[in-house]
């Protein structure tokens, strides 16, 4: 297939672009970089070494993707970033390379990453996860696949955002946002389960009906996490929800945000 390369364009010899790339004029390609195929560079956009790009992605004007990490620690080593198929990186968005922590920031397939958007260093991305206008995400956040994060949001280093939970615009983040629920405010706090979200991936109503009574044992009922979860495995029906709810409060470090606004719950014995 052909290449659309403009010879104004700064590509390095030792850079691997695939087939049916488009690479504009005054971007620059570094060495040590993989381009796959059908995918689109931007003018102006900036690709340093150990980047991975896969296919039929979009990097817009301006962007840049594997610099150096933000950190202090950094000394130098070795790392990359991984970004996967059908990718979308809107304009000036940065992602920088992974620390020796994790060795790589990673974005999965079909995430849409708007303008300004920041992803720090060793940063996990999940597939189909929606990252809004100039969101900051600290080194080693994760988010998880399906999360949506609206715009000029800031998520804390070390944070978790779990799948198909939804953080409101212009929030901060500071603990963990557990799966399928939705946050909003400075700090963030929860505001209920991400309903519409799940109507619109195909979730039935009776898996629904059983995250609401989840999430209520949790956060309405007046008991701890330790106490919610005991709640939980004795008197309502196990689900796959279940598990994967129980499961990340259990591996929770930083705790998860909870119903209360500048508070927040951890896992107790």
């Amino acid at each position: 297939m052909e290449q659309l390369i403009s010879k104004k364009a700064e590509i390095h010899p030792d850079a691997q672009i695939g087939e049916n790339v488009t690479i504009e004029a005054f971007a620059k390609i570094d060495k040590d970089v993989i381009i796959g195929d059908g995918t689109w560079i931007g003018a102006n956009a900036t690709i340093y070494p150990g980047a991975r790009i896969g296919k039929d992605c979009k990097v817009f004007p301006g962007a840049v993707i594997s610099a150096e990490p933000q950190d202090l620690k950094f000394a130098g080593e070795y790392s990359t970033v991984e970004v996967g198929d059908r990718v979308t990186v809107r304009e000036y968005v940065t992602i920088n390379r992974g620390t020796s922590a994790k060795g790589v920031t990673r974005v999965g397939n079909d995430t849409l990453l708007m303008a300004y958007a920041h992803l720090g260093h060793d940063v996990e991305v999940g597939s189909h996860c929606v990252v809004a206008n100039s969101v900051q995400l600290a080194g080693e956040v994760v988010l998880e696949d399906w999360v949506v994060i609206g715009g000029m949001s800031a998520v804390h280093q070390f944070c978790r955002i779990g799948a198909h939970a939804m953080v409101s615009g212009m929030c901060g983040v500071l603990s963990d946002v557990a799966p399928f629920t939705k946050v909003f405010g400075l700090p963030a706090a929860y505001m209920g389960i991400n309903v519409v979200g799940l109507r619109r991936r195909g979730f039935s109503r009776e898996q629904i009906d059983n995250i609401h009574d989840i999430y209520r044992a949790l956060y309405q009922q007046g008991r701890n996490v330790s106490q919610a979860i005991e709640y939980m495995q004795a008197y309502l029906d196990p689900s796959p929800e279940m598990g994967q709810i129980i499961n990340f409060i259990k591996e929770s470090k930083r705790g998860i945000i909870k119903n209360a606004v500048g508070q927040t719950s951890t896992v107790t014995s």
